[in-house]
């Protein structure tokens, strides 16, 4: 029987200006949350607001869910239909869960309290680095006969924004979604929604940013590791990792490269990569619902 393969994938989004992913609000300046990476501060974009986004998508796609979220509560909120079940709903398959409440524990004795994600993802960082740019806008009162009032007078909002492309990485262990009748359909929708990945980190009212793949290199092996540099893509949107496609260092049959990486790859390059067995795909879409169909076909 064939070994059920690893996928390991970098995705690149297209560069856009972004307000998403904020943090704390300093008076009226809404700060972006950063992290340190190379002597420079760097937006970052939370995998827990990119598995929020996916999640969503998924439920307007009809799949089976069992958490919503509660639009109309006084803080974060989210309703579950039942105690979770990892063979009937595809987001606690997909996205795991933990239940602590004692009581619900005991009144499902034969049904797991908690479950690990399939899917694992790791943080967006952007490719360039924080400028300290920022916006200003005026906020009007709400005057007149206005039912209802946010302040007693105008205000002016300070909101940081970045003009970056973002990458991240994500990991499925294909024989682990294959544990229910469902899992190899829920799978291949997921890896569709990553292709189509948008409404990230609850910016959306003031902010429209794309986190869907400009240019996507992934790996099908057998393997516990990605072996590659998972943050590989440089400002310009290049790959240097591509170049240890060899027969001595990483197996060229083993990754899958699309995007716009492929469209502005020089003819020389794309023959050799084609040569040595590589997946090349000129759409990341395409790219990413053929490896899921491939990884399932061989485990």
């Amino acid at each position: 029987m064939p070994t059920a393969k690893n996928l390991f994938a970098s995705v690149l989004t297209y560069a856009a200006p972004s307000s998403n992913y904020r943090g704390e609000s300093e008076e009226n300046r809404t700060v972006l949350q950063k992290i340190s990476k190379i002597g420079a501060e760097h937006t970052v974009i939370s995998p827990e607001s990119m598995r929020n986004a996916l999640r969503e998508m998924l439920s307007g796609w009809g799949l089976p869910m069992n958490r919503r979220r509660l639009h109309d509560a006084e803080q974060l909120a989210v309703e579950f239909k039942e105690f979770p079940n990892a063979n009937k709903y595809a987001d606690d398959f997909l996205f795991g869960f933990m239940v602590a409440d004692k009581g619900a524990i005991k009144q499902h004795p034969k049904q797991p309290s908690k479950r690990d994600s399939v899917l694992r993802m790791n943080m967006a960082v952007a490719l360039s680095p924080y400028r300290f740019d920022a916006t200003f806008h005026q906020s009007p009162l709400n005057g007149g006969e206005s039912p209802w009032k946010n302040a007693s007078s105008s205000a002016l909002l300070h909101r940081e924004v970045a003009y970056t492309a973002y990458q991240y990485p994500f990991a499925l262990a294909l024989g682990d979604c294959l544990e229910t009748t469902s899992g190899k359909q829920w799978v291949l929708s997921l890896l569709r929604a990553i292709g189509q990945l948008s409404q990230v980190a609850g910016g959306h009212a003031r902010s429209f940013y794309e986190m869907a793949p400009r240019s996507v290199v992934a790996r099908l092996t057998p393997g516990l590791v990605a072996g590659f540099d998972t943050y590989g893509f440089t400002e310009s949107g290049d790959f240097p990792e591509l170049a240890r496609l060899s027969a001595h260092d990483l197996p060229a049959s083993e990754f899958w490269v699309g995007g716009e990486i492929v469209r502005k790859m020089l003819p020389e390059q794309r023959k050799h990569l084609e040569a040595a067995k590589a997946h090349l795909f000129e759409n990341p879409q395409t790219l990413l619902e053929g490896m899921g169909a491939a990884g399932f076909s061989e485990a």
